[in-house]
Parts: C-alpha cells; structure tokens; sequence
C-alpha cells in the first residue's frame, strides 16, 4: 500500500525519479488517511533518517500544507483555522453547489510566494535546519542562530515559528503573531515555553523561542502499539500540563487549542506547553486596548478532537474549555482511546453518551476525570487547580478486594439484628447498662428461649438503592411536553437537558417534572422559552431536531456579526445568520418566522436559488441590507433545515403564510424521512428578539 514514508523510502534509495516522486506523493496526498500535522512528521522523520535535498523537502512540505487549505474539517489533530474574514473556513464547494449570495473564496488564495523551508536562512540570521512541528497558524523549525555561534554559546540553537501560507492569508495574521508573541512573553512559567522574539524578513513573518529537546505529546500518542499508561506514569505529565494552564487562567488568558501537539515532554523530564497562540483574554482589563483592535477567536482555530462542545458553537471562552481539553488528553493517556468513542463533543452530547471508565482506575482520578470531561459547561469542573487535585488523590488504583471487604462488612451487620444496636454516623454502638442501687452496675438476667423468640426483631435490611433514571426513561417524559423541541442526558442521577418549550409548561415547570422522576439528584436546564405563538413551528420540526441530535448533531445556526446575548436586534438591522451544514452533502432551507403569522424565506428564494452545499460547509445568509428587521416586534425564530434532497420542488413566494407552509413541509418532510431514515434530516433553531429602534 502507498504511503507518504514508502515514497519518501524509494527516493532515497535511488529507486524512485524526482519527477515520479512527487506525481506519487500526489496520488498518496490525495486520499491520504492522516492528518497534515501527521503526514509533516513523517517528512521530518525521513529526513533526519537520511536527508532530503533542500529543495525535495521544501518542495515536499508545501504540497502537504497545501492540504490543510483543500482538507475539509475533521475531528482528528489537525488545528482547523478559518481564514476568511467573515468567519468561514477557506474551503468552497464548486461554483454550481455555493449558496447564492456566500462570499467568493478566490478573494483569499494564498499568497503566490513561496514559504522558505529547510536550508534556508531568515535575515542573515537563522539557518533553518529541521521541521519539528505544524500547527494551525505556523510551522516550527529547530535554527541555528549564527549570533549565538560568533558568541561561543553553548547553546547555539533556537525555534522559529513561520507562518503558513495560507495563514498570511488572512489579513489579521502579522497582528496574530505579534499579540502570541507578546503573550507568551508574559507567560513565564517552567512548564510554558520561553518565546523571545517578533520579526519579519520580507513578507515572511516569525516569532523566536526556546528550542527544546525532546518529542511532542502527540508522538507518544500515536506510537504504534500505545494502548495506554499507568496512572503513576500518567500523573507527573498530568501536573505539568495543568500547572500550565493554571498560572495562565490566573492571568486572564484561556488557551483554546490545547491539544497533545502543544505539549513537549523534554528530554529532561520536563512538561512544556507551546502555542498560546489563538489564546484569548477572558479577564478583559480596560487598559486592554487590544481587545478591540484583534480578537484571535475571530480566526476560528480550534481542534475538533479536543475541543469542548462550546468552542465548537463558537461560545466565549472559558477556562473550562481547557479543562475538557486536559481532561481528553489525561483519558488517551491512560487508555490509548479518546474519551467517547473518539467523537466530538457535540456528537457525543447530542447521542447522550456517556463516559466510559478506564480500567484499573481509582475512584477520585475517575470521579475528576469524568467532571473535566462533563459536556455541559456548568457540570464541568470549575478550575485545573480542582481537577488537578482531585486527579491525584490516592493511588489511582482501583481494587477489588477492598470494594469485596466492604460488601461483606455490610453482611456482617445484617446478620447482627437490629436488638440492642443503634447507629451513630454508621457505627455499632450498644446502649449502656442501667445503673443499679449503690452505683453498682446491674446486669438483666438472660432472656428465655420464648422471651428470645418474641422479642427478636428481624435481620437488618440494607435499604434498596434508587436505581438511577435511564436515557429512555428520560426521553418518555421529554416526549410528552406539549410544543417543545428538547434532547436531554443522563450522569448517574444527574439530568441535563437543552432545547426549547413553550409556558406551560415552562422552565421552572419542566425542572419540577424531571425532579420528580425516580432517581433524579440534580437537574441541569439550559433551554429557552418561546411564546406559544410560535408552537405550531416548534412542533412541525421537534421530531427532526431530537433525531438528528440523537444520530450525532453538527449543523449550526448563529446569529452573524455582534448582538447581545439575548440575540437581540433592532428596527432597521440587517439580519444575517452563519449556517454550517452537516457531515454530508445537504440542501438548505433558512426561514424566518415572524410574528406577524408570515414565514419569509432567506435561502432558496428567486434571488438566491441555489442551496446545495457540501459536507460541514459555512456560510452567511444574507447581507448587508438585504434583509432588514421591522414590525411586528418581539421574539421570533429563525429555523435551519437541512435534507438530502430538496425540500419542496420548486420556489416559493418570497413571504407567505406560515400555516400552509409549514403544513407542506411535514409532509415532505415524511417523506423524506421514509426514503432515508430518521437522523438525515437536520433541524437548527434561532430564536431572536427584535425591538424598535431608539429615537
């Protein structure tokens, strides 16, 4: 079988021209199963098996970052970074599948100009001598510093991070650099790596830091073989990273793509995290006048593998984004495997799925690593310095024996009766003897065998656990509240549940139904209301909506731009929403249902007729002026479906009323349905709030 090494392999031996080297490393690179940051360590590794000429490996490492602007997004390694300024990631369907109106991504090719590579030298300075690592804004290169030579240190080199092509792109990148330069400079810390410098040679763009020695987290991950360490190996590297994350959480700063890539286990045993590089400020100071010239999150860097369900919706970041990330890495460390079955986040939340414990694993490492992997924010642990010393109480070792011991014990005091006993706090106490006249202690006469039979009472029954509530239990009684749309999870005895419903019976109705349920301790609610007007929408399309969460969610529907949290907008704003379909080629229907009883139709209509898109595909429908926001006012809901087929033949009028429309649509929508299975059809709702404008 091809591969990018066994081609690699062949050139060095002689056995392979440069000509049909590279119409090889084509064919491999084309349906190349690893990922970008995967496929650069094998050239770094063949190289420093035996090196490539300068030009091969240059040559070599731009056609596979190249891949990283034609890939489309996958929940593996690779950092995906959105590189238009509109947010959309710079990956486009065929001129005959983008939706009419989305920006035209030719607008930001990347720059003709070639990246230099190995063997190159930056400012008469910096000899780039090996590839070490690729992320999503750079790639990493172990320089000599001619400087450090002339002055004898023994030291001699350094890392340069170089922006990649299709980062320069981007018209934020030199800023982006810059603020991760000045960034990291503030972070000193032994576990956070040095960097010393920002500068430029041309339209090449870079920043300096320390070199290290040793292998990133990553290698350690994809050995062949790793199935997993023990929790004491575990443990050390653990308590790096978060020490890490905690001195920067302290100081205002989330990381937001911590991934094993990040991280580098030194050669002397030390634990460094790199690339704070898309960092953003979650204790924004006023004299913090960059927040509002350059926000990193603007550049959409994430890595889906790791990342927590919110910074996949695109939410403000939180220290508990890292945590779902430490706590991700520390689960593969121990067990080799991702935590829910290698799925994203929000794959796994929207099937309910739940955490799987690793073997051997004491219960307060398991207890801190499932409340760091929590999928929803609130139930996540609320810091790493909790995390940290929860994770390592203990000897992380489960036994069986004790749990064995204690059963038995249970045993034991059952067999004791309930005569003469009471319990204090859990333990045995008998009552005290009744004095006697004198202060003498008087002692009853034994009972008889009669008195023995009439008076025992019966053996002591261990009280029978709640069981706790199962997801189907659940899903019965989410199924029987009237006009709402709502997916829920079960944690033990703990319920999460997201969505929508109408009053009644509203919020505090719906949380005193899940509380009743048998086995409930704690309900998690993070659902909004909707005026009850608006149940004949909630209700057409809530089948639709569960499904598609339960068959692993994805779609998205967001507001474009800037509002408040509430998603309000004002009288006379333009109303634009980003969508991003699902995993597989669909077609796009974005309607707006207004109070006034109307249904107006963003995407398709006559002036934006094609609405085909490709897997995972984001854009923004709507502009500038197109569509403007008017009376009635009030809250209203913006709905996403996407199918496998067209919806409805033909267009319709731009607005009409929703009644008859939405009674079309269920029936296509079963349709639809029947042809192709539940879960294939998904649902996206927006609710809005719109108000006059201010005079």
């Amino acid at each position: 079988m091809d591969s990018l090494d066994h081609a690699i392999r062949q050139l060095q031996s002689g056995a392979l021209p440069r000509t049909e080297f590279f119409a090889q490393v084509d064919r491999v690179l084309e349906n190349a199963p690893e990922s970008v940051g995967r496929l650069l360590e094998v050239l770094s590794e063949g190289h420093a098996r035996k090196p490539l000429a300068a030009d091969v490996y240059t040559e070599l490492q731009h056609r596979i970052e190249r891949l990283a602007v034609a890939r489309q997004p996958r929940a593996g390694d690779d950092t995906i970074v959105q590189t238009r300024p509109d947010g959309a990631t710079m990956r486009a369907p065929p001129a005959s599948q983008a939706p009419r109106g989305a920006p035209d991504d030719n607008e930001f090719e990347p720059e003709p100009e070639r990246m230099k590579g190995v063997g190159d030298t930056l400012n008469n300075r910096f000899v780039l001598e090996e590839c070490i690592g690729f992320g999503g804004m750079g790639t990493v290169y172990k320089a000599l510093d001619l400087r450090k030579i002339e002055a004898s240190d023994r030291k001699p080199y350094i890392a340069i991070k170089v922006l990649n092509v299709q980062f320069r792109g981007h018209p934020k990148s030199l800023i982006a650099l810059q603020r991760e330069a000045r960034k990291a400079q503030e972070l000193a810390h032994p576990n956070i790596v040095s960097v010393y410098d920002f500068d430029r040679d041309g339209p090449m763009v870079y920043l300096t830091m320390e070199y290290l020695k040793g292998k990133a987290l990553s290698q350690v991950l994809r050995a062949p073989g790793f199935a997993g360490m023990a929790w004491k190996d575990v443990l050390p590297i653990v308590n790096g990273m978060g020490k890490a994350l905690a001195y920067a959480h302290a100081r205002g700063f989330v990381h937001c793509d911590f991934k094993p890539g990040n991280v580098v286990l030194t050669d002397s045993g030390n634990v460094k995290v790199i690339d704070f590089g898309i960092a953003r400020v979650f204790q924004k100071t006023e004299d913090d006048a960059d927040a509002t010239v350059f926000d990193p999150g603007s550049l959409g860097a994430l890595t889906p593998a790791y990342a927590s369900p919110e910074m996949l919706e695109h939410l403000d970041p939180d220290p508990r984004d890292d945590i779902y990330a430490l706590g991700s890495i520390a689960y593969e460390l121990l067990t080799g495997q991702r935590p829910y079955n290698g799925v994203s986040a929000l794959q796994a939340r929207g099937a309910v799925m739940k955490l799987q414990r690793p073997a051997r694993l004491g219960r307060a490492p398991w207890h801190a690593l499932k409340c760091a992997l929590a999928l929803e924010r609130k139930a996540r642990t609320p810091s790493v310095d909790r995390f940290l010393e929860e994770f390592g109480k203990g000897d992380g070792t489960r036994r069986a024996g004790a749990l064995a011991g204690a059963v038995g014990g249970i045993a034991v005091l059952a067999g004791l009766g309930m005569l003469g006993w009471h319990y204090l706090g859990g333990v045995p106490h008998a009552p005290a003897p009744a004095a006697a006249p004198d202060g003498q202690s008087a002692a009853a006469p034994p009972p008889s065998s009669a008195e023995q039979a009439s008076t025992a009472a019966p053996p002591l029954q261990a009280p029978a656990p709640v069981p706790a509530p199962t997801p189907a239990a659940l899903a019965a009684v989410l199924a029987k509240i009237p006009c709402a749309a709502l997916a829920g999870s079960v944690d033990g005895h703990a319920l999460s549940v997201r969505g929508l419903l109408s009053d009644p019976p509203g919020l505090a109705g719906l949380k005193e139904q899940l509380a009743a349920m048998p086995g409930v301790a704690s309900v998690s609610l993070d659902a909004g209301q909707v005026d009850r007007a608006k149940c004949p929408v909630i209700s057409a399309f809530a089948p639709y909506w569960s499904a598609y969460r339960l068959a692993g969610g994805g779609a998205a529907l967001r507001l474009a731009g800037t509002h408040g949290p509430d998603g309000r907008l004002s009288e006379g704003d333009s109303l634009m929403v980003d969508v991003t379909t699902t995993a597989a080629d669909s077609y796009i229907a974005v309607d707006y249902y207004s109070l006034d009883g109307n249904v107006t139709h963003l995407l398709p209509n006559a002036r934006a007729r094609d609405n085909r898109a490709p897997p995972n595909y984001t854009a923004t429908v709507g502009s500038l002026g197109e569509w403007g926001i008017g009376k009635p006012f009030g809250a209203e809901l913006v709905v996403l479906v996407t199918t496998p087929e067209p919806l409805l033949d033909g267009l319709r009028p731009v607005s009409e009323p929703a009644a008859a429309y939405l009674s079309d649509v269920a029936a296509r929508l079963a349709q639809i349905r029947a042809r192709s299975g539940p879960g294939k059809v998904a649902v996206e709702f927006l609710q809005i709030n719109t108000s006059p404008r201010r005079r």
